[in-house]
């Protein structure tokens, strides 16, 4: 009699498109569809330990309920080792989500970090479910580096953005992959900049998008020639890159058995208050590769 194979979900970094991991989840759950495995990395491993622990229901509730204000006072700052602490807000999760080490988990679960003295990818499968996310979610610049046991880790989407090759590690025969880098740079991102209409938020909370873009948008006739772009933009748009050229590369030697690309080319690093805008997509995206997901999974 031949076994059951197991299904791995691995869900990849990304910032505030992350919470479209959500809708991911939810779309497959309509389907019959509950993995055995769930791997994530940065934003991916913090959804991905709600959806282990069995709490996506509260982190749904609660990130659907952000405002930006509200994301605003849970920024710390800080000069040193990054420009947030992090400190208010796994402080806050830690009163929201039951503190949980990982081997206590109902399904098996694992988070990607990148040790910033050699560059490994680290996998981490023990200890405090909060701190191992923490750790993977640490971007460079933006939330202040973890030490951990001794070593200093910052985000894992740095070396491995979709953790595909972690899910069959830990035993899974067929991998579902979120892959949020798709959409963020190019073609993409252009035409959805000319759609969406400026929001009343902080300029350096609110969408990244050139001074240009901004004129083409009112005037497709205007002048097509780039300003310089703030420090932040270049940073984050660098990161950025250097997460989609990474993840492609891991996916092409390590391809899933089917891929989930959710489209949010106008999404900022920072508006995790449109949480309801990300999870609409995630659902959307698996709608697309539906045909995919029952041939593959049948």
């Amino acid at each position: 009699m031949r076994r059951k194979l197991r299904l791995g979900l691995a869900l990849g970094s990304g910032s505030a498109r992350g919470w479209a991991h959500i809708g991911v989840i939810r779309a497959l759950e309509e389907r019959g569809i509950k993995p055995d495995v769930v791997c994530g990395s940065s934003i991916g491993a913090l959804v991905g330990a709600a959806y282990a622990a069995g709490e996506l229901d509260r982190l749904e509730e609660w990130v659907t309920g952000l405002a930006w204000t509200t994301v605003v006072r849970l920024m710390d700052i800080t000069w040193r080792g990054g420009l947030i602490r992090g400190t208010r807000l796994f402080t806050l999760f830690r009163t929201m989500f039951e503190d949980r080490e990982i081997d206590e988990l109902p399904l098996p679960y694992g988070a990607v970090a990148t040790e910033l003295d050699s560059g490994r990818e680290l996998w981490l499968r023990h200890g405090n479910v909060l701190e191992a996310v923490r750790a993977s979610c640490a971007m460079p610049g933006l939330l202040t580096p973890v030490v951990r046991e001794g070593v200093v880790l910052v985000d894992g989407g740095l070396v491995n953005p979709v953790p595909v090759s972690m899910c069959r590690a830990l035993g899974a025969d067929l991998v579902i992959a979120v892959d949020l880098s798709w959409g963020k740079l190019g073609p993409y991102r252009h035409d959805k900049e000319a759609e969406v209409a400026p929001r009343e938020v902080p300029g350096w909370l609110g969408r990244i998008r050139p001074e240009w873009l901004k004129a083409k948008a009112k005037d497709p006739k205007a002048n097509e020639t780039p300003s310089i772009p703030s420090i932040f933009t270049v940073f984050m748009t660098s990161l950025d890159i250097v997460e989609m050229r990474v993840a492609r590369s891991r996916l092409a030697g390590d391809p899933a058995d089917v891929l989930v690309t959710p489209l949010l080319p106008n999404f900022a690093t920072m508006d995790f208050h449109r949480a309801k805008e990300a999870i609409e997509e995630g659902r959307a995206a698996v709608e697309r590769m539906g045909p995919l997901l029952q041939q593959v999974l049948r």
